[in-house]
């Protein structure tokens, strides 16, 4: 096993199957030593988690947890693409977008869920740049999305 699946075990996780995309892309691209992810949606087993705005029908605390699916999806995209996990050297950037009732302002608290992760599973390699947006609706009315950039060796 590999450094980061063991690590995914001792935080008692495992990698989802790849979702599959609903439009026109796929989930992953490399380009050079760069992979991007497409954004990744809170979805288990092909269907979202939840739906609806941060701030009126998902409580705050729910959507950190759903940024936190969002990015364990990147990471299933992430070793489709290059095969095991142990080749990325770098987490280099999150955007998260988060679908906000328009009183809520907690994009960032959020977008946590994604950053913790990935630093809890790369430990130094996964601080990150990052962006959280705030936006008035995301594909199939999820409540947050995130993508994933990362160096791989």
């Amino acid at each position: 096993m590999s450094r980061v699946a063991d690590r995914l075990t001792e935080l008692g996780l495992t990698l989802p199957d790849v979702a599959p995309p609903v439009a026109a892309y796929i989930p992953a691209v490399r380009t050079g030593n760069l992979v991007w992810t497409s954004g990744q949606l809170p979805s288990k087993d092909g269907k979202l988690i939840a739906t609806g705005k941060v701030g009126a029908e998902v409580d705050a605390a729910t959507a950190k947890e759903l940024a936190k699916t969002c990015a364990l999806n990147a990471l299933a995209a992430i070793a489709a693409e290059i095969g095991d996990l142990d080749q990325v050297r770098r987490v280099v950037k999150v955007v998260g977008f988060v679908a906000s009732a328009p009183a809520f302002f907690g994009q960032p608290g959020v977008v946590n869920g994604a950053s913790e992760l990935l630093g809890e599973v790369f430990g130094e390699a996964g601080r990150h740049a990052r962006s959280a947006v705030g936006v008035a609706v995301l594909p199939l009315d999820a409540p947050v999305e995130v993508e994933v950039v990362v160096e791989v060796g």
